[in-house]
Parts: C-alpha cells; sequence; structure tokens
C-alpha cells in the first residue's frame, strides 16, 4: 500500500474526530453557552446537515478540479470550520462553525476513495479504500476519546483547535506524499450526475440510508444505554466507545480483502450478521462481560457494510464516481439522523433503553432485501424485442437490413436462425432445385 493512503488515513481521523467528538462534550458546550443539552444537540445535527448538502455540491463544483488540489481545498475548509468553530462567540456562530466544518466530509471521502482506488493495481482497490476508512475508526478508539478528555479538561475550545491542528498536519501530508492525479479528460458535472441517476446507484444509496441507520439507531444512545442498562458507571462510557471503535476498526481490516474478493456476499453477509447482532443485543446487554463483546460486534458487522457499498456505488458508476462516492456519505449522515431519530421514538414510547436495536435490526433487514433486490435486477439480462419487416414470398427481415437477413431480427441486428424467413427461404431453394 502507498504511502499517500497514509495521508488519506491522517485526513481522516481528524474528520471522524470532530464528526462524533460533539456528542460527548454537549453538557459541556451548553453549560458554558448558556443552552440547553437538547438545544446543544442541534450542534450535530448541523454537522450532518453540512455533510448531506456539501457532498454533492463542493463536488459538483469541483468536478474539473485536478483530485490532488480538491483534497486540499477540502481539508482546508475543513481545517477552517473547526478553527471558527473553536473562536464562536456565542451559540449561533458555534452552529455556523459546525455547519462550514461538516461541508467538506462527504465530498473529501468521495474524491480520497477515488484516488485511493487509483493509486494501487487492480484487485486491491477495495483494500486501498477500506485502508483510508482506518483512519476514520481509529478516530473512535483514539481521537473521540482523547478529544472528550481534552474538552472537559480544558475547556471545548481546546478541543476544536486541536482538530484544526490536525487538519494543517493532513494538508501537509497530502501536499507532501499523494502524487498528482489529473482529472479525466470526460469529466464534467453532466457526466456525474447521469452516472449518479444510475438504477444500481441508487439502489446503493438507498441500501446505506437504511443499513447504516440500523447501526445509528443503537449508537446515538450507547451512553445512555451503558450507564442505564448495562449496569456500569458513567467513567466506563468512555471505555465502550472505544470498545465500539476497536470493532469498528476490525470490520474495516476485514471488509478490505473480503470486499474485492467478493463484493455483494460480503454486502448480504455484513448486513445480515447485522440484523443477528442487534436482534441478540438486548438479550445480552444486562450481562456486563457479554454486553461488551456485543458492543464489539456491533462496531464490526456495522462498520464492515461501508466499504462495499463505497465500492459498489464507484463501480455502478463506472467512469464517473466522484458524484456518487460522496452521495454515499450523503447517504450514510442521512442514516445517521434518521437511525437516531427513530432510537429516540422507540425509548420516548416506553418501550425501553435497549429498543433501538430491535428498530436497528428492521431497518438492518429492510437495506439486506434493497441490497439482494439490486443484486437480483443486477443479474437480469435485458430483454430484446424482435423487430420484423415483410418480405415478399412471406418472409421477414431485419428492419434497415439486407434482404437476405431473413427471420425475426433483435434490436442488436442479430438474427434468429429459426425464423419463418428461414423456413420460407429453404422451401424456395428447394422449389428451385439449389
Amino acid at each position: 500500500m502507498p504511502l499517500a493512503l497514509l495521508a488519506l488515513a491522517v485526513s481522516a481521523f481528524g474528520i471522524g474526530t470532530t464528526e462524533f467528538v460533539m456528542m460527548g462534550l454537549l453538557p459541556n458546550v451548553a453549560d458554558d453557552l448558556d443552552t440547553s443539552v437538547p438545544t446543544a444537540g442541534y450542534l450535530v445535527s448541523a454537522y450532518a446537515i453540512g455533510v448531506v448538502l456539501g457532498a454533492p455540491l463542493l463536488t459538483g463544483l469541483g468536478s474539473r478540479v485536478p483530485r490532488k488540489k480538491m483534497l486540499l481545498l477540502l481539508m482546508a475548509l475543513f481545517t477552517v470550520g473547526n478553527l471558527a468553530s473553536a473562536l464562536a462567540p456565542d451559540f449561533g456562530w458555534l452552529l455556523a462553525g459546525r455547519f462550514l466544518a461538516g461541508l467538506p466530509h462527504g465530498a473529501f471521502f468521495g474524491v480520497g476513495a477515488v484516488v485511493a482506488a487509483r493509486l494501487v493495481a487492480e484487485g486491491r482497490q477495495a483494500r486501498a479504500v477500506a485502508t483510508m476508512f482506518l483512519g476514520l475508526t481509529v478516530a473512535n478508539i483514539v481521537g473521540v476519546p482523547a478529544a472528550t478528555l481534552l474538552g472537559q479538561h480544558l475547556g471545548w475550545r481546546a478541543t476544536f483547535l486541536v482538530v484544526a491542528a490536525i487538519g494543517l498536519a493532513a494538508m501537509a501530508a497530502l501536499a507532501r506524499l499523494v502524487p498528482r492525479i489529473p482529472v479525466e479528460a470526460h469529466q464534467d458535472v453532466r457526466r456525474e450526475l447521469r452516472a449518479l441517476g444510475n438504477r444500481q446507484v441508487l439502489l446503493g444509496l438507498l441500501t446505506a440510508v437504511f443499513g447504516f441507520a440500523g447501526v445509528f439507531a443503537v449508537y446515538s444512545y450507547l451512553s445512555a444505554m451503558t450507564t442505564k442498562a448495562m449496569g456500569f458507571g458513567e467513567s466506563s462510557v468512555t471505555v465502550v466507545l472505544a470498545l465500539f471503535g476497536i470493532g469498528m476498526t476490525l470490520g474495516a481490516l476485514a471488509a478490505g480483502p473480503l470486499t474485492d474478493r467478493a463484493l455483494r456476499p460480503t454486502l448480504y453477509g455484513s448486513l445480515g450478521a447485522l440484523a443477528v447482532v442487534l436482534v441478540a443485543f438486548p438479550f445480552t446487554v444486562h450481562v456486563q462481560w457479554a454486553a461488551l463483546v456485543m458492543v464489539v460486534l456491533l462496531g464490526g458487522v456495522g462498520f464492515m457494510t461501508t466499504t462495499p457499498l463505497q465500492m459498489l456505488v464507484m463501480n455502478k458508476a463506472k467512469d464517473a464516481p466522484t458524484l456518487a462516492s460522496a452521495s454515499n456519505h450523503s447517504a450514510f449522515n442521512l442514516a445517521n439522523a434518521g437511525g437516531a431519530w427513530l432510537g429516540g421514538v422507540a425509548i420516548a414510547a416506553g418501550w425501553g433503553w435497549t429498543s433501538p436495536a430491535f428498530v436497528g435490526a428492521v431497518l438492518a433487514v429492510i437495506g439486506l432485501t434493497i441490497a439482494a433486490t439490486a443484486g437480483f435486477l443486477d443479474h437480469i439480462k435485458p430483454v430484446r424485442r424482435l423487430r420484423t419487416e415483410p418480405l415478399r414470398g412471406g418472409g421477414h427481415a431485419t428492419v434497415g437490413g439486407p434482404a437476405h437477413q431473413a427471420g425475426p431480427a433483435f434490436e442488436d441486428g442479430t438474427v434468429r436462425p429459426d425464423g419463418p424467413g428461414t423456413r420460407d427461404r429453404a422451401a424456395e431453394s428447394s422449389r428451385s432445385g439449389v
């Protein structure tokens, strides 16, 4: 694997840290800015909205920009957004800073995945993409817990200053290690939009929305489950989140080679395993050691879906994969918001703190059904409609084709050998003695 992937992983580490750290800092931010924790929760939503809007917008605007330059510009915007968050004088400015930091998220991973795939030989592309995503998973093991502790002891502003510094380090690594990759001559926004309209790409994005929502239905409330269902103290929340991050990393490591070997089976298997783990989770949560094992498994099978989904939309978008790849991260963030909302509805309905797991299982099954449907449709050969034109003497020929091509013809110009025209010509030949 080339060193350029290290630069992409460092960038992913910074993005993953700033995406998830706010969940642990909400009480600190609320106290400092004199607002409530639920209101501070809008800071999480602001980042997600930035990702959803920024992925197609920035990818489209940068469709003619060389890949390396585009990565640097996106990471610069990410750094500015985190610096603005650190210096925000009030809640409104912090909300704007979070939105700004989220804008380049999807576009960066979209462009980065295309770059990672082009840096390696055929047959190792999924491993390259998974290597970049390792930065995101390691952020959940190291970055998020460390940044949360830093924010709790030195103030939440210190957290975003450190993340901005990580952004600068990532820009230096990108400038030094990533080779110059020019934009393809045929690349433009219209071509990217046409690729995004591909049925298999749309089904892949829909699979991501439902399938990954199953993960976030539980992850969004994992901190509360740790204390209210598993029976751990508040000091253990960081450990449980780190275990989830370890599972994510193991899932990413396994997904790369498995996806290179068999993309759709890896997707089906990970979504099916996710549904099983989510169903089993509420029944094991009251046994502490079993609950911790399930947290690792949830992170593993949940994140194992990301690499095959990423490669699927890139492959089906063919020679215009960047917008589809970036839109996949918009789908993941819609899954984040939707899964968290549906999990919250289950808790608010009085179904218990572990009820989001059952909601997540249903979402995972829906995602698996969409993925299986897409796979079925992908293997159906298009039906070739017959076009015939009567010939003198009762035969048939292809419309616009030469007269000797008798018999019913397909639209691609091939002639069915057993057509009535063939039999008529044979009869005529027999009568003429030929």
